[in-house]
């Protein structure tokens, strides 16, 4: 029980000034890029069937549902919100594959409006705390199929929850055994290209939200939540203990440091293959009509998730998000990748389908797993590709480290273009929205002086009268 005591602990008792600048830093572009993919996400499928049942399902009026408006209880706005913000799989991102920022940004909102208002430090200390805590069990994870957003990034939410909701030490630990509780989620819901995997998210916020409250009003969980007989290591670390790496140096080492920011609006394991493919046709010529055949090969976890043949299914949308032969093919016709590329219209153009077929993905069983490294750095999101062409010319190009992974990291002006890109995005779908993106973006960048954050919620509103879908 000293692990869960020392962890909830640290949480309850931290504040913004104990937090290094690099840790908020890397949280307020988690803050930019979950405002930018809720905008972007809130046409998407599966959004409105949500937000009817939410506002079907009724109740106190705590927290605002973003962009469509409307209120709900708190754990039903984090719900909402958390789908549109998943909704296109543009999202923060930590291996081997926990999105944090989709649930803990939606819970930490929601909750300030369940508390009254927060200020933007508190909001920001929420967010960093949640981070550090989810990325820390994460670490000693080995999740073989389970859905590390589902089954982890539970405790940032309720961390994130917890913080604003002001809980005590004792009620923290028992929020966070409560959570322990509400981990689950497959990764066969990736796979098959489903809806499930923006649900998921929402469930995590839902969650998140709904522990700290019942730990507030004296709801215990299992003290041993991590280290005990059946506890998250038994369950989800098979079986080792590690107590050390989750509390060691708390507040000396930030493991929130390793939060990925995607370049691309896809699966984590597609984007090596795309910084490969967009490498290979600049400057080259590399065109749709004269390639003969493409090689990709990939690590077994990454082929598993995305290197499957392509389908359209019931949602070539998300089959498209997870599929290395569709990013591959979408780069070769368009020359870039955009949020718009995934559209049905797009995904489902002829000539893709056609170029498709000349893409092969393997898996390389020499490409390491998850949490291990190749003796040349390779990693489990590394990429090899050759291309051939017609004339018999071949290309190869290897890509370990993908952009926008920590030791890769995307610069300001790539977090801009992609936060326009969700604006942009918005904006076409909704034309009545008009998203002022640089108006927005002002008044993120001063988020940790706002007195209420709660102030931000309008701008993030359809005008009234187009409001709903």
């Amino acid at each position: 029980m000293e692990t869960e005591k020392k962890l909830a602990h640290y949480i309850t008792d931290a504040t913004y000034d104990d937090l290094p600048g690099e840790s908020i830093d890397i949280i307020r572009n988690v803050v930019m890029t979950i405002v930018g993919t809720t905008l972007a996400g809130a046409t998407s499928e599966g959004c409105e069937a949500v937000i009817s049942q939410v506002k079907e399902w009724g109740g106190r009026e705590e927290a605002t549902i973003l962009v469509h408006g409307g209120k709900v209880p708190a754990h039903s706005a984090a719900l909402a919100n958390s789908v549109m913000a998943r909704a296109l799989d543009f999202c923060d991102a930590m291996s081997p594959g926990i999105h944090i920022g989709s649930s803990s940004v939606p819970a930490a909102l929601a909750t300030a409006e369940l508390m009254g208002g927060c200020t933007g430090k508190e909001f920001l200390t929420a967010l960093v705390l949640g981070a550090e805590v989810a990325a820390r069990i994460n670490s000693v994870s080995d999740y073989d199929g389970f859905d590390p957003t589902g089954v982890c990034a539970v405790f940032a939410s309720t961390v994130v929850a917890g913080k604003i909701l002001r809980l005590n030490s004792q009620e923290m630990l028992d929020a966070l055994a409560l959570a322990f509780n509400r981990a689950g989620g497959s990764f066969q819901s990736n796979i098959d290209g489903t809806l499930a995997v923006r649900v998921i998210q929402g469930w995590v916020s839902q969650s998140g939200i709904i522990c700290a409250q019942l730990a507030r009003r004296g709801v215990t969980g299992p003290r041993n939540f991590l280290d005990g007989t059946y506890g998250y290591f038994h369950l989800y670390a098979k079986g080792n203990r590690h107590s050390e790496a989750v509390i060691s140096e708390l507040g000396k080492r930030f493991d929130s440091k390793n939060t990925i920011f995607k370049k691309y609006p896809s699966c984590g394991c597609t984007l090596a293959s795309t910084d490969a493919i967009l490498d290979i046709v600049d400057g080259n010529d590399v065109f749709p009509e004269n390639i003969a055949s493409i090689d990709v090969k990939v690590s077994p976890y990454a082929y598993k998730l995305a290197g499957h043949e392509f389908e359209l299914g019931d949602n070539p949308k998300v089959n498209a998000q997870f599929s290395i032969q569709y990013c591959v093919a979408n780069i070769l016709l368009r020359r870039g990748s955009k949020l718009n590329h995934f559209d049905e219209s797009y995904v489902m153009d002829d000539r893709v389908l056609e170029l498709i077929r000349r893409i092969h993905v393997s898996a390389d069983q020499s490409l390491p797993e998850p949490g291990t490294q190749g003796t040349s750095g390779s990693t489990h999101l590394s990429v090899r590709m050759e291309v051939t062409t017609k004339e018999g010319r071949i290309y190869y190009k290897a890509v370990d480290i993908p952009r926008g992974n920590p030791r890769n990291p995307l610069g300001a002006k790539e977090h801009m273009e992609r936060f326009h890109d969700c604006v942009d995005y918005a904006n076409a779908r909704i034309p009545e929205f008009n998203v002022n993106g640089d108006k927005l973006l002002t008044e993120l960048a001063r988020i940790g002086s706002l007195e209420d954050v709660r102030s931000l919620i309008p701008l993030l509103l359809l005008p009234e009268g187009v409001r709903g879908f």
